[in-house]
């Protein structure tokens, strides 16, 4: 691993690897790569688009990244009619019904299907709490409406994703849950004392460095109880003396979108490099603009020191060493969906069947 391009995973536009991304590549691998709904045509698609970006990084190292949000609700890329073995899975507020029995082994299931195109990272679960139902980016992508019911349910979901060859990211620390304003767009605020904190916000992510989830991301919110200047991403308090050492987190973590505009609309290139150093954060996310990703990795070249890099590298190398290489054997054979259905319709009381 060398130079900064292995702290990002990136996104990028098209069906197949596009010249973009290679010379990209070409001036240094990143750590792994993002997809979305523009990269997607088919499931036997996806599969050859992983075969053909897994063979960027040598066959002999650590797989990189191949990440997908797949919450289910409405952030779930692989889903019918592209991709018709993937069930259209409720979001997580309406699986409660479920228990930690039955979310496990959804997790497991849906890591199964996952696996089977070459996706080894899933940006699930959402850790949030749902303590303010009106919120325009969470609500019930949440599993509950309490700290306990996020811990116990987000985290079964986690274990079985895992079990099914895939590993989960928490998400969005500090908590997400009870802000007004949407991150895409805007910067919110969270306003509680640090005794709401620790009983509400905090207490799923405690609760994820005690199950052993190896990867969390920020979010773009300011914390005004511990960092009233900058959001979580760009914070010299929340990762390094919040989650780090209060919480005890060591796996790595990685920011949401660079360019969503909590960030983008208030913070330029070099505030945003330097800012991802301050906060101890290992990997920076860049979904889209791969000459902003470059941007952002000449700064933290020249801004980094041997022991900032040095400490990311250690933690991005550990996460990398653990995930499953399920590139090699993407085949677009993927497991049948009808458990899933079958849990769903536990909840729902709605029956289907897979396309």
């Amino acid at each position: 691993m060398s130079g900064p391009h292995a702290r990002f995973v990136v996104g990028f536009d098209g069906t197949t690897v596009p010249e973009a991304l290679r010379a990209f590549c070409a001036d240094g691998l990143p750590a792994g790569v993002v997809l979305f709904g523009r990269n997607i045509e088919s499931t036997a698609q996806v599969a050859a688009l992983v075969r053909e970006l897994r063979a960027l990084w040598p066959a002999d190292g650590p797989p990189p990244l191949i990440a997908i949000d797949q919450e289910g609700g409405a952030v779930q890329r692989l889903k019918a009619p592209q991709c018709p073995e993937f069930p259209h899975v409720p979001p997580a507020g309406e699986l409660a019904g479920l228990g930690p029995v039955g979310l496990f082994e959804l997790g497991r299931e849906m890591a199964a299907q996952l696996a089977a195109v070459g996706v080894n990272v899933t940006f699930a679960p959402v850790l949030d709490v749902n303590t303010r139902p009106e919120n325009p980016i969470i609500g019930t992508r949440a599993f509950g409406a309490t700290a306990d019911d996020v811990s116990r349910l987000a985290l079964s979901f986690a274990a079985g994703l895992r079990v099914g060859g895939v590993t989960p990211c928490g998400k969005h620390f500090p908590g997400h849950g009870d802000t007004t304003l949407d991150s895409h767009v805007a910067l919110p605020h969270v306003t509680h004392d640090m005794a709401r904190l620790e009983a509400v916000e905090l207490a799923p992510f405690r609760a994820a460095v005690a199950a052993g989830v190896p990867l969390l991301m920020t979010a773009h919110i300011v914390c005004e109880a511990i960092d009233g200047d900058a959001p979580a991403t760009l914070s010299a308090v929340l990762v390094p003396a919040t989650l780090r050492r209060r919480l005890g987190f060591q796996g790595a973590v990685i920011t949401d979108d660079l360019e969503m505009g909590a960030i983008r609309e208030h913070f330029d290139a070099h505030a945003v490099a330097t800012g991802c150093l301050a906060a101890d954060v290992d990997l920076l996310l860049v979904c889209h603009d791969l000459v902003y990703a470059r941007r952002l990795a000449g700064i933290l070249r020249r801004r980094q020191t041997p022991t900032q890099r040095d400490r990311a590298y250690a933690r991005i190398a550990r996460l990398r060493e653990n995930l499953q290489d399920h590139a090699l054997t993407a085949s677009a054979a993927v497991p049948s969906g009808e458990r899933i259905l079958a849990l769903i319709a536990e909840v729902t009381g709605r029956t289907a069947s897979v396309a």
